[in-house]
């Protein structure tokens, strides 16, 4: 087991050390992280095809790639990080990666619109497109940035949820409200960053709009590194590295399959009529010692086991999981493209930018968060004696309904969308402004925001607590993958969808011209997909039996 110090070195203290006087900087520097990121991602798509010139199909699927790979380059940040680094070290040395990252991302920026200028001012017939050398430069500055976060974000959030004590009853309701309040700070600036930095994009400079996020991620890292003296540390003891541990299990219950017990401890015995130990019963193998070893070699402990079968029980909760994280890839992308095309006007002369319509996810999750932590909880502890209210798996199942009804409303309103882009004549306008204002869209992204405060938060709090204690950041990056994995199957289904679509004349359900297109039958089709995600997740979380914490 870690053992906690403080700055000094010295035990840490709840008085004097972690809890919120230290999550604050956390959460600080989390918030210019998150910002620096969907400052970037946020309008990806428009800039694809924008200066990229890339097609809508082609540009959402290079947006989904580029997510599902940061998303899922986590889990190798998270080893590297659990098994050698630790947190801290992992978190300084990837700020720095980042920083250098989002700065080539504004030099790319910046050269792709001189480029253009020059294109214009000369007036030459040559294609006014980015070269491939600059596209290369484009795509390398981004996947840089994917590989900083990597080691950044599941490793900050471990950081600071570790700073709050699973033992303690009080720091434990504390860690619970933590990932309430995490979430709600940095949806905060999230939304300023959509509202400010989106706006600078579309109609300033995208050179100044990658360049803020680039600033924003030096004060994540000042604000890090200012918050050293408060922070509680992770002391790892010389014991065997815990993915060796999980591995062993693995490799003894496979080569010990035909075998019966030779030995067996007191403990042992106690431990295989536990009701626990009967789910996933050949990895009980990994305990017997068959003829063929020695008696000098060392058995596979109860813990060891008991970790490992925790990991495996976690698999169908995240399998189940995976239609969701598809949804959640559309509201950056077709989400966006159907904003582009409909009135949003909202002062004289004033209209938002399209991307920007993302703030209402976080307006969702700033409404949301309060209520949930501040009455929902409350009342729902008085009536059920479980101190968070509800279940972590009760809290996920009710956001995957939510996401069920997002879809259903999403597909409604762009049946109301293309009826009236019809009845004004205008379908084969695609650059005219349907005359259907934008606040048709806010409920699915107000409903959104309402299945990341349930389901989300919910994901993020239940990969941390049901992993070992040695592999927090693992189980943060296994939360982070299945939006990351979500992201390349919605690549995938697009991919696949837009070609079997566009055969015999026909025009594609991801048609350039959204007019043509047909993005309701893509909404209908994920709503159905949801809702069988969601029998399916019931029926594993029905039986789901948590790990306790390592004492």
């Amino acid at each position: 087991m870690d053992t906690l110090t403080d700055h000094k070195g010295e035990p840490a203290r709840g008085s004097s050390s972690g809890r919120w006087r230290a999550s604050r900087f956390v959460i600080g520097a989390v918030v210019a992280e998150m910002s620096a990121f969907n400052g970037i991602s946020a309008n990806l798509i428009m800039y694809m095809m924008g200066p990229l010139g890339q097609s809508t199909a082609t540009a959402a699927a290079n947006v989904n790639t580029w997510g599902g790979t940061a998303m899922l380059l986590p889990v190798l940040g998270a080893l590297v990080a659990d098994s050698f680094l630790g947190c801290y070290s992992t978190i300084v040395l990837s700020s720095i990666l980042y920083i250098l990252g989002l700065g080539l991302l504004t030099i790319s920026a910046a050269l792709t619109s001189l480029q253009a200028s020059n294109c214009q001012a000369t007036a030459t017939n040559h294609s006014c497109t980015p070269s491939v050398l600059q596209n290369l430069f484009f795509f390398f500055a981004l996947y840089l940035v994917a590989i900083a976060q990597a080691g950044h974000k599941p490793c900050i959030q471990a950081f600071g949820a570790d700073q709050f004590d699973s033992q303690n009853p009080k720091e434990s309701e504390e860690k619970s409200s933590f990932f309430n309040w995490y979430y709600f700070s940095y949806s905060v600036g999230i939304l300023l960053t959509i509202l400010t930095v989106v706006y600078i994009q579309d109609n300033l400079d995208w050179s100044i709009g990658f360049g803020i996020p680039c600033v924003m991620m030096v004060a994540a890292l000042s604000l890090f590194l200012l918050g050293n003296r408060t922070c509680r540390y992770s002391v790892r003891k010389k014991d065997k590295n815990p993915l060796l541990r999980i591995g062993l299990v693995i490799v003894r219950a496979f080569r010990n399959r035909a075998s019966s017990p030779v030995m067996e401890s007191d403990e042992v015995e106690a431990y295989l009529v536990h009701q626990s130990s009967q789910q996933y019963k050949f990895l009980n193998k990994a305990l017997y010692l068959p003829n063929s070893l020695t008696d000098s070699q060392k058995l596979c402990s109860v813990k060891d086991v008991e970790d490992t079968r925790a990991l495996f029980r976690l698999i169908p909760i995240w399998t189940t999981c995976l239609v969701y994280a598809v949804l959640i890839a559309q509201t950056t992308t077709f989400f966006t493209k159907q904003g582009a095309t409909m009135d949003r006007t909202i002062l004289s002369g004033f209209k938002i930018p399209a991307a920007s319509l993302q703030c209402f996810i976080g307006v969702g999750i700033i409404l949301f968060v309060p209520v949930y932590d501040r009455l929902f909880i409350p009342i729902a502890r008085s009536l059920t004696g479980n101190p968070n209210g509800i279940t972590v798996l009760q809290r996920v199942g009710v956001g995957l309904f939510v996401s069920i009804i997002c879809m259903v409303n999403a597909a409604l309103v762009e049946r109301k969308r293309l009826e009236t882009a019809k009845s004004y004549g205008i379908v084969d306008m695609p650059n005219a402004t349907v005359p259907m204002s934008f606040w048709w869209l806010v409920p699915q992204y107000f409903l959104s925001g309402a299945t990341f405060v349930f389901s989300l938060i919910g994901l993020q709090e239940f990969f941390y607590d049901q992993f070992p204690k040695e592999l927090k950041s693992v189980g943060i990056s296994l939360y982070l993958s299945f939006t990351g994995v979500g992201s390349f199957l919605s690549s995938f289904l697009v991919s696949a969808i837009d070609k079997a679509t566009c055969v015999d004349g026909r025009e594609s359900w991801f048609a350039d011209n959204v007019n043509r297109a047909h993005l309701d039958y893509f909404y209908w089709l994920l709503a159905g997909f949801s809702a069988i995600g969601f029998i399916a997740f019931l029926s594993f979380a029905r039986s789901y039996i948590y790990r306790k914490e390592d004492s």
